[in-house]
């Protein structure tokens, strides 16, 4: 769908992150998680191209004025990297946006039997919420394991807490957890579990390589989300392709990040191209 959305909310969470929450057409709590929408975030021609944001949350927006009628919402998670999601920071309640969403393939919940553990790292975060918040509705366990470089990379644990996820937390610098990289408690946990667990994992690609190298060492499940360069997020422009398993010089096997992803099982991918 495209449509017009306003602004609820746009509240910086920890430096340089934001939370920004937005009224969503009634269709739209059909949203998945994985899925992710495309922002035009200026009317202006320059930024030109839509910025795509996975989609943290959907609900029901309850306004404090008595008598008002509720809205259906949706929230992103973003960070300020570049022109077009500084200009986002700056917007403000009331402001509108346009939309084109929910676009691309989201997680897959597989079997309640074994327990489901979710790895992020910084603004990787964003659509693994929605995604603990299905697996725990569904009645599986969840814990959730996020990394960061410090402190102000890992995001949102409280939300994640409260709907009944164990949280793991590691940093580079020691500034929050243990000191290190996220995998080492996630190897620990999946010693206990000795093979019975489903992985799902969003962040940087030495991360989501790591997480895969993991899954097929053990032989488990792995769903994975990428952060493609996306231009359109339709499947038009070609720009976000990831090399597949059978990707070669004499078999190229590419696959569309915005379309057929953005989230793969992570054995279908060629990892050597994303480390």
């Amino acid at each position: 769908m495209q449509f017009t959305s306003m602004i609820l909310s746009n509240v910086e969470i920890s430096p340089g992150y934001f939370r920004m929450r937005l009224t969503a057409p009634p269709e739209f709590s059909a949203a998945r998680a994985g899925q992710f929408v495309m922002v035009r975030v200026s009317a202006a021609i320059d930024p030109l191209l839509r910025r795509p944001l996975a989609i943290f949350d959907v609900g029901v927006h309850k306004p404090p004025q008595s008598g008002s009628q509720a809205q259906p919402f949706f929230e992103m998670l973003y960070r300020v990297v570049g022109k077009g999601t500084a200009m986002l920071s700056v917007l403000h309640e009331t402001d509108l946006l346009d939309m084109l969403g929910p676009l691309g393939s989201g997680f897959r919940l597989g079997s309640i039997n074994e327990e489901k553990l979710i790895v992020g790292g910084g603004i990787g975060l964003a659509p693994l919420y929605l995604l603990a918040r299905e697996l725990v509705a569904q009645g599986s366990p969840v814990r959730l394991f996020a990394g960061g470089r410090t402190r102000d990379d890992i995001l949102c644990t409280t939300e994640f807490e409260r709907l009944g996820v164990e949280c793991y937390t590691a940093t580079e610098d020691g500034s929050l957890g243990e000191q290190g990289f996220v995998t080492v408690a996630l190897n620990r946990r999946l010693d206990l579990l000795k093979g019975r667990a489903t992985l799902y994992a969003c962040g940087p690609d030495g991360m989501l390589a790591a997480v895969a190298k993991i899954a097929a060492e053990r032989n488990i499940p792995c769903q994975v989300s990428l952060e493609g360069y996306m231009a359109c997020g339709v499947g038009a422009c070609l720009g976000c392709v990831a090399p597949g398993r059978g990707h070669s010089e004499e078999t190229p096997d590419f696959r569309c990040v915005c379309t057929e992803g953005p989230v793969f099982e992570a054995a279908d991918l060629l990892w050597g191209a994303h480390a």
